[in-house]
């Protein structure tokens, strides 16, 4: 697995689709590569986030006060949040498998987001999109 995560096209994540090759080589730049075990608890519900992480190679569970509420795969991001307003992580992600992941830091991030006006709108849009699936959940 380790070197994969080095292979990766960042253009297919959705996330960094429509940046442009200088922006990915900076984000790229950014990005720590990280393997990590079965069962490894990745982010937990309640705690200060300091990272934000990216699936490429694997997949993990999500689960709110116990219950599992999604499943993640290769390509799925998570943790922006955290970051963005600094307040407790909102869930807990666990890996399912051994799993590749790209992790970036808080310091990283903010800069990031500075240099790459795109991401940030991006950031926006997946966060829309979270709070209205949030609220279909709860009106239904």
């Amino acid at each position: 697995m380790p070197g994969r995560a080095k292979e990766l096209d960042l253009r297919t994540i959705w996330l960094f689709s429509s940046c442009s090759a200088s922006e990915l080589k900076k984000i790229r730049s950014s990005l720590d590569e990280v393997t990590v075990p079965a069962g490894k608890v990745l982010t937990q519900e309640g705690t200060i986030g300091r990272e934000f992480f990216i699936i490429v190679d694997g997949s993990a569970t999500v689960s709110r006060n116990g219950r599992k509420v999604a499943k993640l795969g290769p390509g799925s991001y998570f943790g922006e949040l955290a970051l963005l307003d600094r307040k407790p992580r909102s869930a807990t992600v666990t890996s399912d498998t051994e799993s590749l992941l790209l992790v970036l830091g808080q310091r990283q991030f903010t800069g990031i987001i500075t240099l790459v006006p795109s991401l940030a709108r991006k950031l926006l849009a997946a966060m829309a999109d979270r709070l209205r699936e949030a609220d279909a959940k709860a009106f239904h």
